[in-house]
């Protein structure tokens, strides 16, 4: 049987960017429980503002949270104020997270100053992680599958720079007592080249009848300078 490798693991260093960009050989594994800890508040959280993907950069004294949402007014908030209120739920996580692994104690030494940025994404239905969770919420909503499928796979194709799409959901659909799959495809997906840019996203649905998975694939034409900086 064949493996599943996911697009944008498999073109990492070639036509793709790591989306936390630090290294600590010391501490990698707080660091890591941190960045987990951090991800799963933010897409929790702003769920409504169309994130496309969170970076996160760190230095010594420093650690930079780079969001790209399709909304970025609903992240700032008036006057900067909703920024704020999530770098203070950040420290609090980061403080959680620290004493958590420290078995109870609470970590000694400062915490890095955590900095919030913003990035206005456009054309939002030319990402997989967009147009996923407008899938999802949908789903939600009880709408016919099929019709979302179809009326969300129109919007995708009408953009530039989309040159093929897939989308496919998993559960059960339309309430039915056997989970099944659908799916919808429209242009090229060379999913096999390296050069190809794949945007790729998992989202999930949560209905009354269970979760309902969404994923989704958008091909971005082909990179053919060299592998992309680190």
């Amino acid at each position: 049987m064949s493996h599943k490798v996911h697009p944008l693991g498999f073109r990492l260093g070639v036509n793709e960017n790591w989306n936390a960009r630090w290294f600590d050989t010391k501490n990698f594994p707080k660091k890591l429980a941190e960045d987990v800890a951090i991800r799963e508040y933010l897409k929790k959280k702003l769920r409504s503002a169309g994130i496309d993907k969170i970076e996160i950069e760190r230095t010594a004294n420093n650690l930079t949270i780079i969001i790209n949402s399709s909304r970025p007014g609903i992240i700032i908030g008036r006057a900067g104020a909703g920024a704020e209120i999530l770098k203070k739920d950040i420290e609090k996580i980061l403080f959680r997270v620290r004493r958590e692994k420290n078995r109870g104690i609470p970590a000694v030494g400062a915490f890095p100053e955590a900095r919030i940025e913003v990035k206005e994404v456009r054309n939002p239905e030319a990402f997989a992680a967009i147009v996923g969770i407008n899938v999802a919420e949908q789903l939600e909503r009880r709408m016919p599958f099929r019709y979302v499928l179809k009326r969300t796979m129109e919007r995708i194709m009408v953009n530039r720079d989309v040159k093929g799409a897939k989308i496919t959901i998993s559960g059960r659909l339309g309430g039915a007592e056997m989970a099944r799959r659908e799916w919808v495809q429209e242009g090229n997906m060379p999913r096999n080249t390296l050069r190809s840019i794949i945007d790729f996203s998992v989202q999930e649905a949560y209905t009354t009848y269970g979760v309902v998975g969404v994923k989704v694939w958008i091909y971005k034409g082909q990179r053919l300078d060299h592998a992309i900086s680190e």
